[in-house]
């Protein structure tokens, strides 16, 4: 396996820019996820590293060798698609076998055999090796694209949302599966998604890439934590994050928190951290925007202390928890709760933000200034890199 360098990499299609100075560091054995929205530029940087797009600048790089004048099938990688391109004359047996017959990565016919058993029960599909993939499913498809992968021992994994295609209880196992194989083969791993869950589920870092440019990269509780933007913080969460605009004044306790809920501006004491303090001061911030997990919202159906009026707006069970989403003037709150609650829709319901949870943006730059309790965070990922 190989470390993979990505050095200010630039690719454009006709008058869009898809790469826009990408740099990216993927260390040897490494899982790395590559996550952000649909037409961000994940895929385009699988094909430049893979050989299939060639950048206009940058350079791409395997341990220490400037890979883009390698032609792909020099590079040694094993790319799994979103589209399976599966050769459809072929059985699923002879499709797996493939690249292993190649004269290229050529292997004996009993090391193949060897080699397509194990992928097969790994990936739970021994009974479908003499079919056709015209008489496969969907996810079965898929399967077989990612076993083709795994018989090889490649320079690195590239997988474009593998698991698109997979029923949802398939998907979660494989999840497991995937990140289980990868550790065991020792291998570099290179993961395109748009799933925040697989995101967090896979990577040991991860990436995230909107319009073309890296935002951020860390470990999932590094970004999801402390994301280095409202762009991130949105992004990384399922329901996403609530932000409110603010307006922040020095008391003599400390600072409290103005927000406009329905055309009345309530005021919300900023609970006692030096450090959230001196970045206050420091800044002399007088607006930020703040963001609270839905988590982090308490809510009640009666009237209680502390607790400001809002209205359901809507009520959404998933599976072992539910959604209550809240109007508040301009703003539509959530929160989580449990299931098999009775609310009615335009009902009343109070709301308590946990202040000691929320995490402060600049109001102009939208970028993150600090959060409650950072230091702790900040030695969490610093404990986790060192393991």
């Amino acid at each position: 396996m190989a470390r993979i360098q990505l050095e200010n990499v630039k690719k454009a299609f006709g008058k869009v820019q898809a790469l826009d100075g990408i740099t990216i560091d993927v260390k040897d054995k490494e899982f790395f996820v590559l996550f952000g929205p649909a037409g961000a530029g994940k895929t385009t940087i699988l094909n430049c590293i893979a050989g299939i797009a060639m950048p206009e600048e940058g350079v791409v790089k395997f341990g220490d060798e400037v890979m883009n004048l390698t032609d792909p099938a020099h590079r040694n990688v094993a790319m799994v698609f979103e589209n399976y391109a599966l050769y459809p004359q072929m059985t699923v047996y002879d499709n797996m076998a493939s690249a292993l017959r190649s004269k290229l990565y050529k292997a004996s016919e009993e090391e193949i055999a060897e080699r397509i058993q194990w992928a097969a029960k790994t990936m739970k599909m021994e009974n479908l090796l003499e079919r056709l993939p015209s008489q496969l499913s969907n996810g079965q498809k898929q399967r077989v694209a990612m076993g083709r992968a795994l018989v090889r021992t490649p320079n690195v994994f590239l997988m474009d949302e593998p698991l698109a295609h997979l029923d949802a209880k398939l998907r979660n196992s494989m999840r497991t599966e995937l990140k289980e194989m990868q550790a065991n083969l020792g291998s570099t791993c290179i993961y395109v998604t748009h799933d925040f869950m697989e995101a967090m589920a896979l990577g040991d870092r991860i990436a995230i890439i909107n319009k073309g440019k890296i935002v951020q990269i860390g470990t999932g509780d590094e970004i999801y934590y402390m994301p280095c933007n409202e762009f991130t913080a949105q992004l990384m969460g399922e329901p996403q994050i609530n932000i409110f605009e603010a307006t922040v004044a020095a008391t003599n306790d400390g600072f409290d928190a103005k927000i406009n809920v329905c055309g009345e501006e309530i005021t919300l004491a900023l609970p006692k951290d030096d450090n959230v303090y001196s970045k206050i001061k420091e800044q002399g911030m007088v607006r930020c925007d703040i963001g609270i997990r839905p988590q982090n919202v308490k809510y009640s159906f009666e009237p209680k202390e502390g607790y400001f009026k809002s209205t359901v707006y809507s009520y959404e069970s998933i599976g072992n928890k539910s959604v209550i989403v809240a109007e508040c003037g301009d703003y539509q709150l959530r929160m989580i709760a449990p299931n098999g609650l009775n609310v009615e829709i335009d009902s009343d319901v109070y709301i308590k933000l946990e202040m000691d949870h929320i995490i402060l943006f600049d109001f102009e730059s939208k970028e993150y200034i600090v959060r409650y309790d950072e230091a702790s965070f900040i030695a969490l990922a610093a404990s986790k890199e060192e393991e």
